[in-house]
């Protein structure tokens, strides 16, 4: 379902006192509630739980927990310029595109980030030797999160 179909119907349940709407082409559904605080909830079959629309969020969280005590190394942060799924390798059975203390050169891939299922090749933007990866394969990642450090 196009994405401009879904914000529109958002639209419509935010304008109007209508409380649930639910729309189906083809295979494709979506649900749509409003919650008792005017928030609003997109429900598809695909999701596991229902996943709030809100407002974007204040920047996303320092990598550097003082709580954990785990720091970054210094170097140059190459960072995520989308929300997606993090993938060290091309395939599952693949090697990683880069391993803690390997050297790169700018514009060498140093990982994908799959979302809407597009992957997506990171490259480096500088050169240098991987310092830290600090996002684990599999692992969901946030727009501007660090990914790597390179020094």
């Amino acid at each position: 379902m196009d994405i401009r179909k879904i914000k529109k119907l958002i639209e419509l349940l935010h304008d109007t006192d209508v409380a649930e709407i639910e729309i189906s082409e083809g295979e494709e559904s979506v649900r749509i509630t409003r919650g008792s605080t005017n928030q609003v909830v997109v429900q598809t079959p695909q999701m596991a739980a229902p996943q709030a629309i809100a407002a974007p969020q204040a920047a996303p969280q320092p990598i550097a927990d003082e709580s954990s005590g785990v720091k970054a190394p210094a170097g140059h942060q190459v960072k995520s310029p989308m929300v997606g799924t993090f993938y060290r390798s091309p395939s599952p059975d693949a090697a990683a595109f880069i391993e803690v203390g390997s050297e790169v050169k700018q514009g060498d891939t140093l990982c994908i980030v799959e979302a809407m299922k597009m992957m997506n090749q990171i490259e480096a933007d500088a050169s240098g030797k991987v310092l830290a990866i600090l996002v684990d394969d599999g692992d969901a990642v946030e727009f501007d999160q660090p990914l790597v450090v390179i020094g």
